[in-house]
């Protein structure tokens, strides 16, 4: 079994019957990340199988801090000893580094897994997981966030987090938007 195909078991198995909703939007977010195959080149195996990982946190048993990326990471790299980098795109998709700073885990998810240093590869899992919806449609990342803040409310942490992170995150979809225009 390849990269994906284990990626995708993973996700399946902790989110299709415990949270169906999110798992359509792992669906979603991996076909994405499989369109940007062209624009990412040998790293595209890597983006696959961080977009069907990318929530892999949200499911019941793994949720031990409510903090979907870090809890992912953690179960990514304790239980299945999983590539780095991968565990790190988990860790840090969507820039979770401002939402670990609302929550007052920044220094654990810094200090457990560092950013990587393929800036466009994180601006790749951004822009897939941004741009779809949470049943696994394609939208703006404007209408994401949006959702998101509806969802949550805007003064939750995750609203507090999305409303900071929105410039950064319509930057990253931009960036991405340009390579594939530009391919």
């Amino acid at each position: 079994m390849g990269l994906e195909g284990w990626a995708t078991h993973i996700a399946e198995s902790q989110l299709a019957e415990a949270l169906p909703r999110r798992w359509a939007h792992t669906q979603g977010v991996a076909d994405r990340a499989r369109s940007l195959e062209p624009v990412v080149g040998e790293s595209a195996d890597l983006l696959v199988a961080a977009a069907w990982l990318h929530d892999v946190g949200y499911a019941p048993p793994l949720a031990v801090t409510g903090f979907h990326p870090l809890d992912g990471a953690r179960y990514l790299r304790d239980v299945h000893a999983s590539h780095e980098l991968l565990v790190r795109l988990v860790a840090n998709h969507s820039y979770a580094l401002l939402e670990a700073e609302e929550r007052g885990l920044r220094e654990d998810l810094e200090r457990e897994f560092p950013l990587v240093d393929d800036p466009f590869l994180l601006d790749a899992l951004v822009y897939c997981d941004m741009t779809t919806t949470p049943d696994g449609k394609r939208t703006s990342s404007e209408e994401r966030i949006a959702e998101i803040v509806n969802r949550y409310g805007t003064d939750s942490v995750v609203g507090r987090f999305i409303r900071r992170a929105a410039p950064d995150i319509h930057a990253s979809v931009t960036r991405v938007q340009a390579r594939v225009d530009a391919a």
